[in-house]
């Protein structure tokens, strides 16, 4: 179990703030045209939930932080796509070998204990194949001042305050790294004109390759 009382119930009030400002539109994006059966890591709130597109035919919603999960629940109850949360954690998913067609990364891979084992087992658990769908703040690219920010913000305060969230990960190399293949790849500042160290977003998708 992996309780932040604190930041869960913060998060679930800015959550929807920051889907006013824009994020909806950018989960749309993210969750546009899966198929299938979906493991999504990290699902926080259920913010996701309503926005699954019908030819979803199952979600495996894993959240470790209770009373986060609790508020997914009642979410998962309302939604129209089948919805199952579960109790979990990204660097060890309830799920089988190759059993999904999708795994969701929404806001999540930047406070995972370990990126590389959470990455590892959404390569395990997709088909070949599969989509990797991520929608992630990560590291100012190189050479910006906010990059110094981002490191200074890591060392200190942000992780404790923000429910282990560290804002200068590099994600996308780290989901090469992975093995994926990565097919699409939009950077953007979210929210637009609000310098912060959580600025710098990725929204894409990557793809486990068949075996070789």
């Amino acid at each position: 179990m992996s309780a932040h009382p604190i930041f869960a119930r913060m998060y679930s009030r800015i959550r929807p703030l920051m889907d006013r400002q824009g994020a909806v539109e950018h989960r749309r994006r993210l969750l546009a045209d899966a198929t299938g059966r979906v493991i999504e890591i990290g699902a926080g709130d259920g913010g996701n939930f309503a926005l699954y597109p019908a030819a979803v035919a199952h979600v495996l919603a894993v959240e470790p932080e209770p009373y986060l999960r609790s508020q997914a629940q009642s979410r998962a109850e309302r939604a129209i796509t089948s919805i199952n949360v579960v109790d979990g954690t990204a660097e060890r998913l309830p799920a089988t070998d190759e059993s999904a067609d999708v795994v969701v990364a929404s806001l999540v891979l930047c406070s995972v204990a370990d990126q590389q084992a959470a990455l590892a087992e959404a390569f395990r658990v997709l088909r070949p194949r599969g989509e990797l769908r991520f929608y992630e703040h990560v590291a100012a690219e190189p050479g910006r001042r906010l990059g110094t920010v981002q490191r200074i913000a890591d060392a200190t305060l942000w992780p404790l305050l923000m429910g282990g969230c560290h804002v200068h990960r590099d994600t996308s190399t780290a989901i090469t790294a992975a093995g994926f293949v990565i097919q699409e790849l939009d950077r953007f500042e979210f929210p637009p004109d609000q310098p912060s160290p959580a600025a710098p977003h990725i929204l894409g998708r990557a793809i486990r390759p068949e075996a070789t």
